[in-house]
């Protein structure tokens, strides 16, 4: 990234598109249309755009079940048995994992619940819950009922941090002396991989370490993460996570999630958990006897069969990743990333109608930058709308920008810096 000077300029955007590699997974996705011209999309951290490929993966398995109807569990290319096994590969490689300890299933919030019931079990004193403080409600529910469950407090079990006054994100070392300072009566850690509103990545190595040398668990909502920052969860010695496929994994709204188990856990039954059928080992399965035996790994913490057309457009997005390879669209991450932060800052200058409140360094963000408006609100984002930009409006007052590596360009970039450039005259 050092050595590319930026520049505010439609040529240097077009270069930049000419030499990316990666340039041609655009053709693959579908953009929506604002004012009868395509948007400029910037809203992979809500709701990635559609593969091209995803209806012809989706009609595979319709045809499937017109010919094959419930033969289609046992036959077929892609038997629906298994099928939960087609998507293993892709998800190890974008999770930093072993095939299994990751496992396509149910929904996130619903994965959380059903992660919490085996790693949040609080004795005696140790029933505390360390989270970020603005967690996404979903994470703040789940919490808060999975301690109610246990008949304890929630606001006196979750510890929640905050950034220190007059700053946007957590610093790495408040974070580890929270989870010192908590001690003995620490029981679990559990927080985003990245923080939606902020942006921010936490190093999740060093708060994984930190957790587990007071005997705590330590897991993860990768949501914002998935498919966006560079996961390496089996060597972090991450305990759990969980995350969606819909943002930056292109699956489709409200599609499949997804669970990482590390492999010391892989053949734990004693471990507590909610069991369901597909959970079972899969060689007995059939027998239809009591008495639940888990699969090894990720698996075993199945409940329900797999959805099949849930996985088949899974799977569109996901060999496309296999394709690009989750390091080049990375790379490519940071330095698209970088353009957009340079023509913020060069654009806005002191004009004072907005601040980034991403961490600037990109091995603490992914794709996404957050902008704080400080005049104007949200009739900005509504002016940025009606000139063709879909990004994402967070109450109070902060605006995120996600130029996503797999389909956005340089071009998209400095369209947006135009954009930006005319906003500045209504609003400074």
């Amino acid at each position: 990234m050092s050595n590319i000077e930026y520049q505010f300029s439609e040529d240097f955007a077009r270069e930049m598109d000419k030499k990316d590699p990666l340039a041609g997974f655009r053709n693959e996705f579908l953009f929506p249309q604002i004012n009868g011209n395509p948007a400029i999309y910037f809203c992979g951290n809500s709701l990635g755009l559609q593969p091209k490929n995803t209806k012809a993966y989706i009609d595979k398995e319709l045809q499937n079940w017109s010919e094959l109807a419930v033969d289609g569990h046992f036959e077929g290319e892609d038997a629906w048995m298994y099928i939960r096994q087609k998507s293993k590969p892709a998800l190890a490689e974008i999770v930093g994992a072993h095939t299994h300890e990751v496992v396509a299933m149910n929904n996130l919030t619903s994965n959380l619940h059903f992660l919490l019931v085996s790693f949040f079990q609080p004795k005696g004193k140790r029933n505390k819950i360390i989270c970020e403080a603005g967690a996404f409600p979903s994470d703040q529910y789940a919490l808060e009922s999975q301690v109610k469950f246990h008949g304890l407090n929630p606001d006196e079990v979750i510890v929640e941090l905050a950034p220190r006054q007059g700053e946007h994100t957590l610093r790495t070392e408040d974070i580890i002396n929270k989870i010192e300072e908590v001690g003995e009566e620490l029981a679990l850690v559990m927080m985003g991989g990245i923080q939606y509103y902020s942006g921010q990545l936490f190093d999740m190595k060093s708060i994984t370490e930190a957790a587990h040398k007071i005997d705590a668990y330590c897991g993860f909502d990768l949501a914002h993460a998935m498919g966006n920052a560079p996961l390496s969860l089996h060597d972090w010695n991450v305990d759990f996570a969980t995350w969606c496929s819909y943002k930056y994994l292109n699956s489709g709204p409200g599609n499949i999630s997804g669970i990482f188990v590390h492999e010391r856990f892989a053949d734990n039954a004693d471990l507590p958990r909610f069991a369901g059928w597909w959970g079972h080992d899969e060689g007995q399965r059939f027998l239809m006897e009591k008495g639940f035996i888990p699969m090894h790994g990720a698996d075993g913490w199945q409940v329900a069969n797999s959805n099949v057309l849930a996985l088949a457009a899974h799977q569109a997005s996901l060999d496309l990743f296999q394709k690009a390879g989750i390091k080049n669209l990375r790379k490519k991450s940071e330095i698209l990333t970088g353009y957009l932060e340079f023509l913020i800052e060069q654009i806005s200058g002191e004009s004072g109608v907005l601040e980034i409140i991403t961490p600037r360094s990109p091995s603490e963000r992914g794709c996404q930058l957050s902008l704080l408006i400080h005049k104007g609100g949200k009739a900005v984002f509504d002016s940025w709308y009606g000139k063709g930009v879909v990004g994402d409006w967070r109450n109070p007052n902060v605006i995120r920008l996600a130029p996503t590596p797999m389909y956005n360009s340089f071009t998209d970039v400095y369209q947006f810096g135009r954009i930006l450039e005319q906003s500045l005259a209504e609003f400074a």
